[in-house]
């Protein structure tokens, strides 16, 4: 059954090295693992590079069965129907029965030809399961009213098709299987990652990672791994959670003029820069005792929402940020992931015909 991932990574800008081209889209298209600082590397004559360069590029049409792989690559017959494997996964490779042999041909006889066809299929299969993660998303205006942290995650999702389900396993957990939200090994991760998927869908406000692991009663070591994950796939997103900004101003107003008095709100605590009104009642609050939290929202409720923020930095705190769904509805989550998910595959299809012309 179709699987890829799609891994976004810095294009191989002016190079016309096969191998370096080659590289690039196996590890692009998660056919190996590796840090990003390694690409073009030692890695680069790998087993799969092999098989690609020296088999299914140099002929892609003679239909290699896996005892020629194995002569031309070095390979053992156990290393070659591992490899074969995947590349029949992902779209790349397609392979006819002829007795008892396989034989298999690079898609198309070109790799520009096989990535298209790969990208035409990717894009089929995850606008499906998109349709799935949209019919899961309660929708809410709330939850986008602040706007998200600009520094986003390098993009990373898996495709893969609808397989038959095991038992126990409900659909939100299949999902988040098949979108790699759990992880590529064979070990736990799918609860929590469902779990976590099923809890933000229904979320209307960005959410704490201690919020997270203590509703789900998971470290938050793991729920952070998890959140990554999501984050990378283009589902999630962190946001300031504008509405603790009251709760955190009145705590380091309270702070700082117990420890530093009035004159230092004013100067270096930040007061000073609002508007003399909203400083004076705050200011008047604090010396009464009557501030409190819901005072302080009312007197800043006219504050633009950057000035708060800086107030609360110059009072000594930091913005809390939580994490949400990338989208005010399932559609608006949907069509952010396949935007991502349209640039890795148009970036592949780019590459793919550069090492055609570079062979």
């Amino acid at each position: 059954m179709f699987s890829l991932r799609l891994v976004e990574r810095p294009m191989p800008t002016g190079s016309t090295d096969p191998d370096v081209l080659l590289d690039w889209l196996l590890d692009s298209m998660g056919l190996v693992r590796r840090r990003a600082d390694q690409l073009g590397g030692d890695e680069q004559t790998g087993a799969l590079h092999r098989i690609m360069r020296e088999a299914l590029l140099a002929d892609p049409l003679r239909g290699w069965d896996s005892k020629e792989l194995g002569d031309q690559t070095g390979l053992s017959n156990t290393g070659v129907h591992h490899h074969m494997t995947r590349l029949r996964e992902c779209g790349l490779v397609s392979t006819q029965v002829e007795g008892k042999w396989h034989r298999h041909i690079l898609r198309g006889g070109s790799m520009a030809s096989a990535t298209a066809l790969v990208s035409a299929q990717a894009s089929a299969v995850l606008g499906l399961r998109m349709s799935e993660l949209s019919r899961m998303v309660e929708p809410s205006e709330t939850r986008m009213a602040a706007e998200a942290e600009a520094e986003e995650m390098p993009f990373s999702i898996r495709v893969a098709e609808a397989g038959p389900r095991e038992e126990g396993v409900d659909q939100a957990s299949a999902l988040a299987k098949d979108l790699g939200l759990a992880g590529d090994g064979k070990k736990g991760g799918g609860s929590l990652s469902r779990d976590l998927l099923v809890e933000l869908c229904s979320s209307h406000q960005p959410v704490t990672l201690l919020a997270l692991s203590e509703r789900l009663s998971e470290s938050r070591g793991r729920v952070n791994t998890v959140v990554d994950r999501m984050r990378s796939a283009g589902i999630l997103e962190r946001a300031p959670m504008i509405d603790r900004i009251p709760q955190d101003v009145f705590a380091g107003i309270s702070r700082q003029f117990d420890a530093r008095g009035e004159e230092w709100l004013m100067t270096r605590g930040g007061l000073g820069r609002l508007d003399e009104s909203v400083a004076e009642a705050l200011v008047k609050g604090v010396k009464s005792g009557s501030l409190d939290i819901d005072a302080v929202r009312g007197i800043l409720e006219p504050v633009p929402t950057g000035d708060q923020r800086v107030l609360l930095n110059t009072l000594g705190g930091r913005m809390p940020f939580g994490v949400r769904l990338a989208g005010s509805d399932g559609e608006a989550v949907s069509s952010r992931v396949r935007g991502h998910a349209d640039r890795v595959l148009r970036r592949i299809r780019t590459v793919a015909q550069r090492l055609d012309e570079a062979e």
